[in-house]
């Protein structure tokens, strides 16, 4: 390269400078010494020496963290104008290394972590990318902005969905509370108090709360699509379908709603199944979708729904939703959406009968005996209804068994209830006869 000798004579002219000044403990010359090396191999494009002076002066006796400081930031800025892949990846490794275990600089090494996940992840690296990501726990940074520290673990959550690691993505998730996307920045913004770590101002990059309140929900739909798991899938929608800026646009509530009416469809019975559907009839916006709420309200009335009817009116919308629910589980879905039907229409039943024929029962819910018999064990062995099979009789007893002590209990209401029914009537007559007397004497 030209000019090499004049450039190496430099460098070492500004190495005695910094000498001079780290020695004399001079923090504004020893950066200006330290940033101007590499601001001179910089602008000769030598980056090998570049990398070379980092490490140098990093190294360096008593090297102050300020100079290191300002080092690394400087360099970050040239990061972007490296002449080739190759190059960027060396500068940022070197600067990994020098950065390594030094706490005053944990944020500048997280930046630099993220950048290199995202190159690898380019090359199509996705195990190595999310690998790198993990190292780095931002949740201990007291200086990092609360949005990038959140936009960080999204995306270690993102990388390990990708790589389909869900146990380590359940865990990453949890670093982060629901509660936290909730609080206005506006209001928490306080004076730091003198001796409070002074928390740096997030980069333009990174999304506002409330974009990562829909990046945080929409990955964790992911996770709970892996587990089938309709009910918290719902909840994920709810939450988005709460942003404001999606409450303000119908093209973007509608297909949300129309999610949220779906999954708490498929959803197993169970109270909190039942407070979202609830909630959900009350909203005004259901109005927009009246197949959906009338849909929602069929579920709700403790009346037999009959599948086949259901399944005509609906399929087509099913059909269309089904890229929504994902090609691989549509079919998944659809078996689900028959099996909470016969759920319920097997509680609709208990609710109306203590006792009834399996024949009977096979019947209202357009099964075989078998079929009924096999769907009412798995929901008595779930423990969302209580009943018996009496099976050489065929009957079904719904009723359930009372305790002794409830059994004595009631009768002892029973009579109480009796007595003073008898009493009542005993003062009645009394009352009577002594009214009937005194007419007589008149």
């Amino acid at each position: 390269m030209e000019g090499g000798g004049n450039l190496d004579e430099q460098i070492e002219q500004l190495l005695n400078v910094e000498k001079k000044m780290r020695t004399a403990g001079d923090v504004a010359g020893t950066k200006k010494a330290a940033t101007d090396i590499l601001e001179l191999c910089f602008k000769a494009g030598a980056w090998k020496t570049l990398n070379d002076q980092i490490v140098v002066l990093s190294k360096r006796r008593g090297q102050l963290k300020q100079a290191v400081t300002a080092m690394v930031q400087q360099a970050m800025q040239y990061i972007d104008q490296t002449p080739d892949l190759e190059t960027r990846i060396e500068l940022i490794k070197t600067l990994n290394n020098i950065s390594a275990g030094k706490i005053y600089v944990e944020i500048e090494r997280a930046r630099l972590i993220k950048r290199l996940a995202k190159i690898k992840e380019e090359q199509g690296l996705i195990a190595e990318a999310a690998d790198l990501m993990q190292e780095i726990a931002v949740e201990t940074f007291g200086a990092m902005a609360k949005t990038e520290k959140i936009a960080f673990i999204l995306e270690q959550v993102r990388l390990c969905l990708d790589r389909q690691d869900y146990v380590r993505a359940q865990i990453l998730s949890r670093k982060i509370s629901p509660r936290v996307f909730d609080i206005d920045p506006a209001k928490e913004k306080k004076k730091p108090k003198e001796g409070d770590n002074i928390v740096e101002e997030a980069p333009a990059d990174i999304p506002s709360l409330l974009e990562l309140k829909r990046i945080y929900y929409e990955l964790m739909i992911r996770y709970y699509f892996h587990n089938n798991d309709y009910l918290e899938i719902c909840r994920c929608y709810k939450a988005i379908y709460d942003i404001p800026s999606v409450r303000e646009n119908p093209a973007q509530w509608i297909p949300v709603l129309r999610k949220i009416c779906w999954y708490l469809v498929l959803a197993p019975y169970d109270p909190m199944q039942s407070s979202l559907l609830n909630s959900t009839l009350e909203d005004k916006n259901l109005t927009e979708i009246p197949y959906f709420k009338l849909l929602l309200k069929q579920v709700v009335t403790m009346e037999v729904i009959q599948w086949t009817s259901l399944w005509n009116t609906y399929k087509a919308e099913f059909e269309s939703e089904k890229s929504m629910l994902g090609g691989s589980l549509g079919d998944k879905a659809a078996e689900d959406l028959r099996q909470r039907i016969i759920e319920h229409n097997i509680l609709v039943v208990s609710k109306y009968y203590s006792r009834i024929t399996l024949k009977r029962l096979a019947e209202l819910l357009c099964l075989s005996v078998q079929e009924a018999e096999k769907h009412l064990s798995d929901m008595v062995v779930s423990k969302a209804l209580v009943a018996k099979i009496d099976r050489p009789i065929g009957i079904v007893c719904f009723q359930t068994a009372k305790d002794s002590n409830n059994v004595l209990n009631s009768w002892a209401t029973n009579l109480e209830k009796l007595l003073d029914l008898v009493e009542k009537s005993c003062h009645q007559i009394h009352k009577e006869t002594m009214v009937h007397k005194a007419a007589l004497k008149v």
